[in-house]
């Protein structure tokens, strides 16, 4: 089996529900009475979204030439069947992601503070 793989869920799992880029971007809008400019929130969902792109780039990585065998092996089989190599968006459980678990309060205060515990700046 291949050691990669053995890490598998746990790099594939921060493509979690939590995203907190998506956090970001939907509160471009909903804040333009502030003093927040709209530039600062794209920015900060822009290099959490990069996060994403790093995270999809290991996952291939730790996946290219694995046969489905070895997939199987690694306990990937169901993934490997729904998604062959593909990144695909879920917790390492294979919960795949749904923006159920976002919220969006409409209160700058709650929003961004939800943003900062999502992305781990705060406890």
């Amino acid at each position: 089996m291949h050691l990669h793989l053995k890490i598998y869920s746990s790099i594939v799992s921060t493509f979690n529900p939590e995203s907190p880029f998506i956090r970001y971007y939907d509160q471009i809008n909903q804040y333009t009475f502030l003093n927040i400019p709209k530039a600062t929130l794209n920015d900060i969902g822009t290099e959490e979204l990069a996060h994403l792109e790093i995270v999809g780039a290991i996952v291939h990585q730790l996946t290219q030439g694995a046969s489905a065998e070895v997939m199987k092996k690694a306990g990937l089989g169901a993934t490997y069947a729904d998604h062959d190599h593909a990144v695909y968006p879920m917790s390492a459980a294979g919960v795949p992601f749904t923006a159920a678990y976002l919220q969006s309060k409409g209160d700058p205060i709650a929003d961004l503070t939800e943003d900062l515990a999502a992305d781990g700046a705060i406890a």
